[in-house]
């Protein structure tokens, strides 16, 4: 495991790049959200057990393996991205579900494009299933057959590569260019910016159910957050959202990754401290976060708000799923995701390896410490599932 301390955060870069995630626009996400006949909140579970085990003050997961049955949080961005790109078509700001579906329903259906490993092509699957639209999705080689499934049992046209995930984005954005689809991609790039941010937005209900669901209903008592990243696009809607809610004063934001596919830990240790690229296969099993290239518009946020970056081996998010899965004392029983247990297992290996001392003493993680983590999906690899807590 590799830390290292972030030496480009910057309060006035912080308050530029989240400028788009104000409350009111938090809101304006929670409302389409809230008209979704399927929407409703996942739990926030406090872990007494785990929290007396390693010494720390408070432990909460946000659990959103439940979110619209689809087993992780992708929903969120993908549904009200696709509202957004028909609100502007149709010029019908700010309306709800039912009134979009209704407007649409008017026209031909329009085809969505995307590339995903796993979670974000299935929520832009369900997304097309809901407004009655066609669904392409492409998936990197290796892709598990378990994904495939999970997006063609929601109707989507289902193709797997021969190529890596960054380069597979590359041919979903071709492939929609050539034949008119829409791309629905969770990452960024020059002139490919509103339907990322859109994204990025629908994410940020997200915090907002914790600050309701946290007593007594704030986030200025959390001490630490640890944010999974991929492109980042989750993690910095996350941190985004924080920052603007604590009015710039947030508790530390700490971004963890697989060292395998670490592109924000080599661009947060640059000496420019640019958006950088790593290439090859990035064999981890945590195939949500296996992702070479940072989308800009989270890295921008990131790297102005987060405190630490942190590469972590696969064992370490096999250590959050068990720790998650047989829970302690009365905790409760998670059921995560080699992507959705890395903050978990990240947290509990720097509380109860000494040779962590230095990181956990740079953290200031402690007894006076309320630290948030967010599953991101449950089991969405039933054989890796099986054969990690059996392991």
């Amino acid at each position: 495991m590799e830390w290292l301390e972030n030496q480009f955060k910057n309060e006035d870069n912080a308050k530029r790049y989240t400028g788009g995630f104000t409350g009111e626009n938090m809101k304006k996400a929670r409302r389409f959200h809230n008209s979704l006949p399927q929407y409703d909140k996942t739990s926030l579970h406090q872990l007494t057990g785990f929290s007396e085990e390693t010494g720390l003050g408070a432990v909460y997961v946000k659990d959103e393996s439940s979110r619209f049955g689809l087993n992780a949080f992708k929903g969120l961005g993908a549904s009200y991205a696709m509202a957004g790109y028909f609100s502007r078509k149709l010029d019908m700001a700010d309306s709800t579900f039912n009134e979009l579906l209704e407007a649409v329903s008017e026209y031909p259906a329009e085809t969505f494009a995307t590339a995903t490993d796993g979670n974000h092509g299935k929520g832009v699957a369900w997304g097309a299933e809901i407004f009655n639209q066609n669904c392409k999705v492409f998936l990197p080689k290796g892709a598990a057959s378990t994904r495939v499934t999970a997006v063609t049992e929601r109707g989507a046209e289902a193709k797997v590569t021969d190529i890596n995930y960054d380069d597979t984005v590359q041919y979903a954005a071709d492939q929609s260019s050539g034949h008119g689809w829409i791309l629905l991609q969770d990452t960024a790039w020059e002139g490919y910016e509103e339907i990322p941010s859109d994204i990025m937005l629908g994410y940020t209900t997200i915090v907002s159910e914790i600050t309701e669901q946290l007593e007594p209903g704030n986030l200025d008592q959390l001490t630490h957050v640890i944010l999974q990243a991929g492109v980042g696009s989750f993690a910095g809607a996350v941190a985004a959202a924080i920052y603007n809610i604590t009015d710039g004063d947030p508790p530390k934001i700490i971004v963890v990754e697989p060292s395998e596919a670490n592109c924000m830990f080599h661009s947060a240790e640059s000496e420019l401290g640019d958006p950088l690229r790593i290439y090859g296969d990035m064999n981890t099993m945590m195939a949500g976060l296996s992702c070479g290239e940072p989308s800009p518009i989270a890295w921008n946020i990131l790297k102005s708000t987060a405190d630490y970056f942190i590469s972590c081996d696969d064992e370490i998010s096999a250590k959050g799923m068990r720790m998650l899965g047989r829970p302690a004392k009365d905790d409760a029983k998670i059921t995560s995701g080699a992507s959705g247990a890395l903050p978990a297992g990240f947290l509990y290996e720097v509380m109860t390896n000494e040779s962590h001392a230095d990181l956990k003493a740079n953290l200031n993680l402690g007894s006076d410490s309320k630290v948030l983590v967010i599953n991101t999906e449950g089991n969405t690899d039933p054989d890796n599932y099986k054969k990690i807590m059996n392991g």
